[in-house]
């Protein structure tokens, strides 16, 4: 194998604002497009194309199609300050010359703008952020790429898949419990995306992608680098969270353990990075988790995290934010406790009764956020904990109003507006109790009914749940 280094670690970046005016080099940043290192094999060459997939990828349809993902996913803008809104116009001024560059080999990908999410532990997630144009090429890939390597795939892997979702995850984990398989090694992989071996994965890739030029476009990626406050940095490791290659990339790698664990004759159920493996004995488990624990390691070169990793029975193992329960000698899905407390929390948020917003608007905020929810959770029983819900979210937004009537003359009219007779109304617009005791009141129960609530726009878990069941 033959590498070239290049590049310079650490080479000071000017601050983002300025737009992206060539699509191989930009002045400026000549440093730092060139890829930290390009690996060359005797089984591929990077100038010749076996079957023409390069063309595929830049065709004119194929890359229109890559704008309109893109565009229709909107996301932040990368190291260069493009912005969405402005990537049709480059586009059309330098399509040509795009893909051109790529045809020749030339295109240089910029680095990532690395940004930290908050994780529910309190740690932070790396997600880097590619520019508008990288996002595009990389959509380009993946639309060619994703046909070829979804017949290799397996059928026990779920994430970031066409027409495979969490839920069919979690039905089938289902499945496998109810036929006794009730104990689990609960895989963690240690910051997965930030440990993928660049040099496997590019192996591994070679199998299928017999276009050297592909390979080569795909590796200037793994190595463009990242940037963090202004400052460059060279990847040795790992595949950039955020682009739109990653996904396909990390199930290709992981396929590799699908792959291993069905030799060895294993149930399993794969979500991205997140894996099952069902036993039908806790001893079984032991000896699975420590039989594939090398392959892991010394094989593909990942780590796992020894804590994080467990062996236990299924009830008390949590997967995709779904947990397992039995009733009656079926085993049937529930929210865990840990999923409710995050819902609860983002409702807090959104029924904050001091957060600037107007009831109008949060109404359609709320809407927005219980659609998203039930849609993802409704395959899990959940009647009981929606009306509590409901109950608790209709309370607080009874709260929201009655702050906002704040003087007692206000109060007054307000609640006989609503139908409250004159001597209560006034009884209760006087009141010194404070705003979360009254919104449980009967008074206000009454006349901010739940019909009232709902011709405010507000939609109920419960009354969602009923559509989306039916």
């Amino acid at each position: 194998m033959k590498v070239t280094k290049t590049g310079a670690k650490g080479s000071q970046l000017p601050k983002e604002g300025f737009t992206q005016k060539d699509s191989a080099e930009h002045k400026g940043y000549a440093g730092v497009h060139i890829p930290a290192r390009i690996t060359e094999t005797d089984s591929i060459n990077a100038n010749e194309s076996e079957n023409g997939l390069l063309e595929q990828i830049v065709s004119r349809h194929n890359l229109n199609e890559a704008y309109k993902r893109v565009k229709a996913n909107k996301g932040s803008h990368g190291i260069d300050g493009m912005k969405i809104d402005e990537l049709l116009g480059y586009l059309k001024e330098s399509g040509a010359t795009l893909r051109q560059s790529i045809l020749d080999g030339k295109y240089r990908p910029n680095p990532v703008r690395r940004v930290e999410i908050p994780k529910e532990d309190g740690k932070k997630r790396n997600l880097g952020i590619p520019t508008v144009v990288d996002r595009v090429v990389q959509q380009a890939i993946a639309q060619v790429l994703t046909p070829m390597y979804e017949d290799q795939f397996s059928d026990n892997s779920f994430g970031f898949r066409p027409q495979r979702s969490a839920k069919d995850a979690i039905r089938r984990s289902q499945s496998n419990v109810t036929q006794g398989y009730k104990y689990v090694v609960d895989m963690d992989l240690e910051k997965y995306f930030d440990t993928v071996n660049p040099s496997k994965l590019i192996e591994i890739l070679s199998r299928t992608i017999k276009d050297g030029r592909v390979i080569s476009l795909i590796h200037k990626y793994l190595k463009a680098g990242v940037v963090v406050q202004h400052r460059f940095e060279e990847t040795e490791i790992g595949v950039p969270q955020g682009g739109n290659l990653s996904p396909l990339l990390s199930n290709v790698m992981l396929n590799e353990l699908d792959k291993e664990l069905e030799r060895r004759g294993h149930r399993f159920v794969r979500y991205a990075d997140d894996l099952l493996i069902f036993c039908k004995s806790r001893r079984s488990a032991e000896r699975t988790l420590e039989r594939i624990l090398p392959y892991i390691e010394k094989k593909l070169f990942l780590k796992v995290n020894r804590e994080k990793t467990v062996v236990d029975d299924v009830k008390r193992v949590k997967f995709l934010g779904f947990a397992f329960y039995q009733q009656q000698g079926e085993t049937r899905i529930r929210i865990p406790p840990k999923s409710v407390a995050k819902m609860r929390t983002r409702i807090k948020e959104l029924t904050a009764r001091s957060n600037g917003t107007g009831n109008e608007e949060r109404a359609s905020r709320l809407r927005r956020y219980i659609k998203g929810w039930i849609n993802y959770f409704k395959i899990a029983d959940m009647k009981k904990l929606l009306q509590k819900t409901d109950e608790w979210m209709r309370r607080r937004i009874r709260m929201i109003y009655w702050k906002q009537w704040k003087r007692v003359r206000t109060r007054y009219a307000m609640l006989q507006r609503l139908g409250i007779r004159a001597q209560q109304a006034w009884e209760y617009a006087n009141t010194r109790k404070g705003y979360w005791r009254i919104s449980n009141s009967p008074i206000l129960s009454k006349s901010l009914r739940n019909s009232i609530l709902k011709d405010h726009g507000f939609l109920t878990f419960s009354d969602y749940y009923r559509q989306v069941k039916t």
